[in-house]
Parts: C-alpha cells; sequence; structure tokens
C-alpha cells in the first residue's frame, strides 16, 4: 500500500534534498570517468522523480486530490532543476539526466493513466450488410 498524499510529499522532500546533497558530496568522483558521469546523470533523473512527486503531492494537498501536474509549470520545472543539480556536477550529466528523466515520465505517465484515467466503455458496432449486384 502507498503513502498517503502528506507522507509521500514529506518522503519525497527529504530524498530530494538527500539525492541533491549526495551529488554535491560526491562530485569530484562522479565527474572522475565515464561511467561515473552516466551514474551522475541517473541520480540526476532520480531527483527530478522525487522534485516531480513532492511538486505533485504538494499541490494535491493545497488544491485537492484530483489535481494533476501539467507539463509547463510542474514537469518543466522540475526537470529543469534536476539538469541544472546535474550540471553542476559535469556537464555530460545534464544530457544523460534529460534522457533518464525522459524515460522516467514516460513511465510515471504510463502509471498514471493506469490508475486515474477512467476506463472507456466500448460499444459493439454491427457490420452493415452490403447488397452485391
Amino acid at each position: 500500500m502507498g503513502l498517503g498524499t502528506t507522507n509521500s510529499f514529506i518522503v519525497s522532500t527529504f530524498l530530494s534534498v538527500v539525492v541533491f546533497s549526495s551529488m554535491q558530496v560526491f562530485k569530484v568522483q562522479l565527474a572522475s570517468s565515464e561511467w561515473f558521469t552516466i551514474g551522475g546523470g541517473v541520480l540526476g533523473s532520480l531527483l527530478f522523480c522525487c522534485l516531480l512527486t513532492a511538486c505533485s503531492n504538494l499541490e494535491m494537498m493545497l488544491f485537492g486530490d484530483m489535481f494533476q501536474a501539467k507539463f509547463i509549470p510542474e514537469v518543466f520545472g522540475c526537470l529543469a532543476a534536476a539538469c541544472f543539480a546535474s550540471g553542476l556536477v559535469h556537464r555530460v550529466c545534464v544530457t544523460t539526466c534529460f534522457i533518464f528523466s525522459m524515460i522516467d515520465l514516460y513511465y510515471i505517465n504510463k502509471l498514471s493513466t493506469a490508475k486515474y484515467q477512467a476506463p472507456i466503455a466500448q460499444t459493439p458496432t454491427k457490420a452493415k450488410k452490403t447488397k452485391r449486384h
């Protein structure tokens, strides 16, 4: 069972701070090799996911349970913040952060659609009979 909105906001905010601070503490190690810079991008995409969760939960607490995060203010802002945090580590981390964040966003959207979208009732249609001469 998942957390409630308030608890999820607290946990995702805490995880955002932990991921950002660990990226800053291990900045030299993350920039030391190619694989670690890719790992820095993965950490940046994790930061994006945590920031988006915290932002969405905060809005749900303030505006009601049916409020949804939109692309322009929330998603773009969280993506910009995560890419900026990755850019503080290494410039290649920005690119990998963006790529992995787009993959995260695809699966977040897929999960959200499966959970919150109302099922579409399909009505069977009868095939029309045509006359042949």
